[in-house]
C-alpha cells in the first residue's frame, strides 16, 4: 500500500494497521509471548553495538507488546547504565534509570516507570529500544499514535542505533508515515532476528 497524501487519510490507514496488529497480538498466548521475549532478549544481547553500549534507553513492555522486561534486567545486570521512559503531565517523555525489578512502580494505563528522578536525556543513550506496532522495509515505525516516541527519535542523533522490537509477522512492506514520523535503523524479529531497515 503506498502511503497516502492526505493527513485524515494517513490517519485512517495507521488506525486501520493498529486494529489489525493489535488484534493479532491479543490471539498470542502467554507462552508465546514469553517465548519471543526470550528470543527478543538474546538477539539484542548479541548485537556489537549494544555489547558497547555504555548508556541504553529502553522501554518496560506493558500488556501485548513485545516482551522487553528480561532484555531490561539482563543489560541492567550487564553492566548497563539502562534509562528508561517517564510520561510527563504533558505528555512528554522523560527518562530516569533503572535500578532493578524493584525500582518500579505502577504509572497508569498498565504502565510501570522507574522511581528513580528523571534527569537523564535521551540524548546521552548509546542505543535507543523501541516499542512498534509494525516496521517496513524503509524503517517506517507505527507507534500507538500519541507521537512520544516520533518526539523522542527526533532529538536522537543520526549514527545512534535505534532498535524496534516486534513479533514475526509485523516487518512489512510498507508502513504508512507522515512527515511527522521518525524511523527506527533496525528491526528485531523472535524468528527472522536482526534485520536492517531504512
Amino acid at each position: 500500500m503506498s502511503s497516502p497524501a492526505h493527513p485524515s487519510d494517513l490517519d485512517a490507514a495507521k488506525a486501520a494497521l493498529r486494529r489489525r496488529i493489535l488484534a493479532a497480538r491479543r490471539e498470542l498466548t502467554e507462552a508465546q509471548r514469553d517465548a519471543a521475549g526470550r528470543a527478543l532478549r538474546d538477539a539484542v544481547l548479541d548485537l556489537p553495538q549494544v555489547q558497547m553500549a555504555g548508556t541504553v534507553a529502553a522501554y518496560y513492555s506493558a500488556g501485548t507488546e513485545p516482551p522487553s522486561r528480561s532484555l531490561v534486567y539482563a543489560l541492567w545486570k550487564r553492566g548497563s547504565y539502562v534509562i528508561l521512559p517517564v510520561t510527563r503531565p504533558d505528555g512528554e517523555l522523560s527518562w530516569a534509570s533503572y535500578e532493578g525489578p524493584e525500582s518500579m512502580a505502577p504509572a497508569g494505563r498498565g504502565l510501570l516507570e522507574p522511581t528513580e528522578p528523571a534527569r537523564n536525556a535521551i540524548t546521552s543513550a548509546d542505543v535507543v529500544i523501541v516499542p512498534a506496532l509494525a516496521v517496513d522495509r524503509r524503517g517506517n515505525r507505527l507507534g500507538r499514535g500519541r507521537g512520544c516516541y516520533d518526539r523522542v527519535l527526533a532529538r536522537v542523533g543520526p549514527l545512534i542505533p535505534v532498535l524496534a522490537l516486534l513479533y514475526d509477522g509485523e516487518l512489512l512492506d510498507e508502513v504508512p508515515a507522515g512527515p511527522l514520523d521518525h524511523p527506527v535503523r533496525t528491526a528485531i524479529q523472535p524468528g527472522a532476528g536482526v534485520i536492517a531497515v531504512g
